[in-house]
């Protein structure tokens, strides 16, 4: 086996301790070892003492989406061809609009294509700088059937359905 810290072959080689790592030296090399030959230290394993960990248990509040939003409004149909429009009324370039936003020009050419909806945030901005509304009232629907009211029993997916014998 070859001497780790000179590289001759050696027979009579033994394990020391040299500049705090261990390493097979040949008997020339032993005189480098910390405090001449030294003997690996027997390590003793104790079995590790048990640590309790404290858990805290911290209370979830449940977040409510419908409070935060605004939910008597929603995004009107046509708002990416709208928000092109005035952007082109303004004289603004996509890159012009994205940075007085805070958007990037991908992002607007996204919104502008159809292919990412604008967040809440993201519409209050478009709203503020372009002058326009993306966001409309929502119509209340009558779900009120002439076969089956609430007060009967509630709805069946049936009465939401349209049937050839209903529309003709």
């Amino acid at each position: 086996m070859p001497c780790e810290l000179c590289g001759r072959e050696c027979k009579g080689g033994k394990e020391v301790i040299i500049d705090g790592a261990k390493m097979f030296v040949c008997p020339d090399c032993i005189k480098y070892a910390e405090g001449g030959i030294q003997q690996e230290p027997v390590k003793t394993i104790s079995p590790p003492h048990p640590q309790r960990f404290i858990v805290k248990k911290t209370q979830r509040t449940e977040r409510d989406i419908y409070k935060e939003r605004s939910m008597e409004k929603e995004l009107v149909s046509d708002w990416n061809h709208l928000i092109e429009q005035a952007r082109k009324k303004k004289g603004l370039s996509r890159e012009e609009l994205g940075f007085r936003i805070g958007e990037r020009t991908v992002t607007i050419a996204k919104l502008e294509n159809g292919d990412l909806r604008p967040s809440d945030q993201t519409i209050a901005k478009l709203e503020k700088e372009l002058g326009i509304q993306l966001m409309e009232e929502i119509k209340s629907v009558s779900t009120e059937t002439g076969s089956q009211t609430r007060a009967q029993g509630g709805f069946t997916l049936g009465d939401f359905i349209k049937t050839d014998k209903q529309d003709a």
